[in-house]
């Protein structure tokens, strides 16, 4: 089979595609043939030798990025009795460690996969699992969305913030949202009540008496957004290398803001999966690539303003 790897963090440059031996699933693992493997921002942010996950396999490399897939079963585990060859299934592989989503195929943990409904198409399913769980877990876990809620989602027309739009949007709640100028009509389709354009308006002086925050972009824009919350709000700021100090700007006005990082969760990825069939749920897919063009794919990531999700499709190299 082929896969990606990387064998030092650097450029785009150092992604390399090889080919190696097909994995063989251990006793509670499952092997899936990969139709499509989500890009996500850790992706490129691993590669360039940044952030936990970097700081832990640093001495580990050659190393294969992706950590959401949808694909069908192609071999189980001696102790899997829950899944059968051909099974539509998707889920976060291997996090954080592990991943190997960009291949072929890939085995992972039974207990991480969902059956995939089979009137889904799998493409735009391989880039749900982890961008839909940290909306899902940024919206709901922590930041305790109830209906009745105002809140401002930044960045909303990316990969987790057009998920967590629609999400929202399952409650009773009024969704503002920052974008650019030509995502507006994008996210009104979405379910947006406002977006803001963040080249022209500011997003402090439209909003305020918030109940919550998502901040997807962290920074100066998470430690600004402290001002538009109501008091008993709370601030969600999802990237991990400027969450203290948004948390500190938060403390200082004595308000609440917390960081978190993803995890799996299958009956939310079941929740999500269901929002799908009945049409509550849709992940926009702006390019599939092939797998050897997985550097140009990250490139395109890095660059910025993608608009919902970019995914690999092996099958179609």
């Amino acid at each position: 089979m082929r896969r990606i790897v990387y064998e030092a963090f650097g450029e785009a440059e150092v992604i390399h595609l090889v080919r190696a031996p097909v994995p063989e699933p251990g006793p509670n693992e499952v092997r899936l043939q990969v139709v499509a493997a989500g890009l996500n921002p850790i992706d490129w942010k691993t590669r360039r030798g940044l952030g936990f996950v970097a700081q832990q396999i640093g001495d580990k490399l050659p190393w294969t990025p992706g950590f959401e897939v949808s694909g069908t079963v192609t071999a189980v585990g001696a102790d899997v009795r829950d899944w059968k060859l051909g099974d539509r299934a998707c889920g976060m592989v291997g996090f954080p460690l592990g991943a190997g989503g960009y291949a072929e195929q890939v085995v992972t943990a039974a207990d991480r996969l969902c059956q995939v409904p089979e009137n889904l198409d799998m493409i735009p399913v391989g880039g749900l699992p982890l961008a839909g769980l940290t909306a899902w877990q940024g919206l709901f876990e922590h930041g305790k969305l109830k209906s009745g809620d105002k809140i401002l989602i930044h960045a909303g027309a990316g990969g987790v913030g057009h998920l967590a739009i629609q999400l929202a949007k399952t409650l009773d709640v009024h969704v503002i949202a920052t974008a650019s100028d030509e995502n507006i009509d994008f996210l009104t389709g979405l379910g947006a009540d406002e977006v803001i354009d963040y080249h022209n308006d500011d997003f402090v002086e439209e909003c305020y008496g918030l109940d919550l925050v998502l901040d997807l972009v962290g920074g100066e824009v998470g430690r600004r957004s402290v001002h538009t919350l109501a008091t008993g709000g709370t601030l969600v700021t999802v990237p991990t290398n400027t969450a203290d100090a948004v948390i500190a700007a938060a403390e200082e006005q004595g308000l609440h803001a917390v960081n978190f990082t993803v995890r799996p969760d299958t009956e939310q990825l079941e929740s999500m999966l269901e929002l799908m069939e009945q049409g509550d749920l849709q992940v926009h897919v702006e390019a599939e690539y092939h797998l050897g063009d997985a550097a140009a794919a990250q490139r395109r990531l890095e660059e910025g303003h993608v608009r919902g999700k970019l995914v690999l499709v092996p099958g179609d190299s």
